[in-house]
């Protein structure tokens, strides 16, 4: 059973990979104490369960499973008993434990999702033959006005658009243009699969982004901040990629 640990608190990733490594079939593959890093992970590999604080600066554990498409088991870890109710607003959460974890109580939350996991093994059917999607087709030029002349520019090569007043400014791949328009007609014509508006002043190229730190992005050198109402919906778009 492959699972990780997020939490921001080092001792409580301790107590949780001292007590998995007493168990031998589960394999402690990632210990974070920063969700983006945890993304990172995720987006490389699938894990069978997670161990979750709920509390974590600028973003809850609860955040957290929302930005999984296809959430694993999770098992909450936390102090704070109210929160408790609330895990029942999600399937994917199995059981939660009070901090500092009871040995006991954490072996019965391990053979429950033994148990689960086990059952899904027996109930999987032989897999059925898909038929191939059609692929996305977004546009791979735009067209902008620049002195009552038209410039063709290859989609791909547009890292991010920035709003600037009455312009934007264009900026990617050999390109650094200001063109009288809005933010939201740039996002209209440029092919959503590849392009998300994190922040009222920025649209970018997902393809483009080389590191997300806490609240802002790297692309290029370009630092661009994400509005927090852009965080989960980010996530989710990346998850897909």
């Amino acid at each position: 059973m492959d699972c990780i640990v997020l939490d921001d608190e080092s001792v409580s990733r301790e107590i949780v990979r001292f007590l998995c490594e007493k168990e031998p079939d589960i394999k402690l593959i990632g210990s974070f104490s920063s969700p983006i890093e945890a993304f990172k992970l995720l987006n490389q590999q699938e894990v069978d369960l997670i161990f979750l604080d709920i509390h974590m600066p600028d973003f809850s554990g609860f955040e957290f499973i929302q930005t999984l498409k296809k959430p694993p088991l999770i098992i909450i870890t936390s102090s704070d008993v109210e929160q408790a109710t609330e895990v029942f607003d999600y399937e994917s959460i199995i059981d939660f434990l009070k901090k500092p974890i009871n040995p006991d109580k954490f072996q019965k939350a391990i053979n429950k999702a033994r148990k689960i996991l086990e059952d899904k093994e027996e109930k999987k059917e032989k897999p059925i033959a898909r038929t191939s999607r059609p692929s996305a087709n977004p546009a791979r030029h735009l067209y902008i006005n620049i002195d009552k002349k038209l410039i063709k520019l290859e989609v791909q090569k547009i890292s991010f658009v920035e709003a600037q007043g009455d312009y934007v400014s264009v900026q990617g791949e050999a390109i650094d243009y200001r063109v009288h328009t809005t933010l939201t007609n740039m996002a209209q014509k440029l092919p959503e699969e590849i392009f998300f508006r994190v922040h009222r002043s920025y649209l970018i190229n997902l393809l483009k982004i080389i590191d997300i730190q806490d609240n802002t992005i790297l692309i290029d050198k370009s630092v661009i901040p994400i509005s927090r109402s852009k965080r989960v919906p980010l996530m989710q778009k990346l998850n897909l990629i």
